[in-house]
């Protein structure tokens, strides 16, 4: 028999809520190691919620969320601070501070890490010189954020995670706002950073081609569950009609438009 493969974050039975508008109702995941799962789902169904709640900067209201076996919701502030080094986050806007320069944001968790790490500051800019190189944009530290296009912008949000050299890294919508060819820089850089660094990725898009170029899973978020999850081949073959929409971006051409106001 083979040897049981356990997964690295493991989400069980779920519940978060803003007030009156449930967003997750029982949420069940499993992530493993190495691995890219994309997450998608409609606008508003809480994917980013979801990235958020990994590692602790949204606390969900019931049930348990693991980061190898332990559990996030019952850390405290320092377990925090750990795990997120070891879990990064790229935002969907890059979230790049404009009053410094590029090697200063990408700089920016370092030195709040330093003492933790260890890290002198020849180190700090040594590993800041290596994670723009990462992304492909080498030489750029003097530039203010500025001067930079979106998808360059979008690289330096990376190059600041993957300098914290994290075992996990949550992409945010990384596409959203690039034209096709900057998509597909990010694209190539998701994929190349995944094999390079052996990292396991987790992607929130809306963009298929993103989906199904860059990922070995994918799971569907609707109505606070995940309805289905499974490779590219499972997904692009499953019976399931919502899936299939999604996928195929159809929607119904008679449909209410009173019950989309009331959504």
């Amino acid at each position: 028999m083979g040897q049981t493969v356990e997964p690295i974050i493991t989400f069980r039975n779920v519940f978060k809520a803003f007030g009156p508008k449930v967003v997750y109702s029982g949420l069940n995941l499993d992530i493993f190691k190495g691995e890219t799962l994309t997450i998608m789902g409609g606008s508003g169904v809480g994917k980013s919620v979801m990235l958020k709640m990994m590692i602790g900067l949204l606390k969900l209201d019931s049930g348990d969320i693991r980061f190898e076996g332990q559990p996030v919701q019952d850390m405290e502030p320092l377990q925090l601070t750990a795990l997120r080094q070891r879990i990064g986050m790229v935002f969907q806007s890059g979230a790049l501070f404009d009053s410094l320069s590029v090697g200063e944001n990408v700089a920016y968790g370092l030195r709040e890490h330093a003492m933790q790490n260890k890290m002198t500051e020849a180190g700090i800019m040594e590993r800041v010189e290596w994670a723009l190189t990462s992304v492909g944009l080498p030489g750029i530290e003097q530039m203010a954020p500025s001067d930079l296009s979106g998808g360059m912008r979008k690289r330096v949000g990376v190059a600041r995670t993957v300098a914290l050299r994290p075992e996990v890294i949550l992409y945010d919508e990384p596409n959203t706002g690039l034209d096709p060819v900057n998509t597909q820089r990010i694209n190539h850089l998701m994929t190349r950073l995944q094999k390079r660094l052996n990292i396991t990725s987790i992607i929130v898009t809306h963009d298929m081609g993103t989906a199904f170029g860059v990922s070995d899973r994918l799971a569907l978020v609707y109505k606070g569950k995940i309805l289905e999850s499974g490779t590219k081949d499972e997904m692009r073959n499953t019976k399931n009609d919502i899936v299939q929409d999604f996928i195929q971006g159809r929607a119904p051409e008679d449909e209410d438009v009173e019950t989309l106001l009331s959504q």
